[in-house]
């Protein structure tokens, strides 16, 4: 068996959540084992063990985001940075506004967190339509970081997220996918 079919495996699917349709895909049970979380943040620092420069600081997707990516921040040895909803940061934020099907969200950064020309690596645990990591791009561009890569443990790729991101000029990542919605 392949490394993601290992992690797809410890991936639970909660039909019709959070509405009719749905095929919810919960990594908290990939979480919960010890082995999985593990072999996840090691896979995710793969390419840098292999002679691929690493990033100057990693960029964490609130809220699961920041599960993988803080652990790969300490795993490579570099800072992170957490990008939250409105009004959770402390300090002066830089933000960005993106749409969702149901609306409007926006995501934030403290403005002194990334700095000009630093390279950043992007986590999140799921790649879906990919509305949100898109903001987190820009959101990072516009305060000069260059985005390294994307990397996801989950992608949905039916949804065309990875594929967005790509079109975006990023390079994209994912450790697992599950086909449909």
């Amino acid at each position: 068996m392949d490394d993601g079919a290992a992690l797809r495996n410890l991936i639970r699917t909660i039909p019709d959540h959070p509405k009719p349709g749905i095929q919810f895909r919960d990594i908290t049970t990939l979480i919960l084992d010890g082995n999985g979380l593990k072999a996840s943040v090691e896979q995710l620092a793969r390419p840098y063990d292999g002679g691929e420069p690493k990033p100057a600081i990693v960029a964490g997707i609130e809220a699961r985001g920041f599960i993988f990516g803080a652990a790969l921040a300490i795993r490579l040895g570099v800072g992170f940075v957490p990008l939250r909803k409105p009004g959770k940061l402390p300090s002066r934020t830089v933000g960005r506004d993106f749409e969702l099907e149901y609306g409007q969200d926006r995501i934030e950064m403290h403005v002194d967190a990334i700095e000009s020309g630093a390279t950043v690596l992007l986590v999140d645990d799921l790649v879906a339509t990919g509305g949100t990591a898109e903001a987190a791009v820009e959101l990072i561009r516009d305060q000069g970081g260059i985005i390294s890569e994307c990397a996801f443990v989950v992608s949905l790729p039916d949804l065309g997220g990875a594929a967005l991101l790509e079109k975006q000029g990023c390079r994209v990542r994912t450790l697992c996918e599950f086909a449909g919605e």
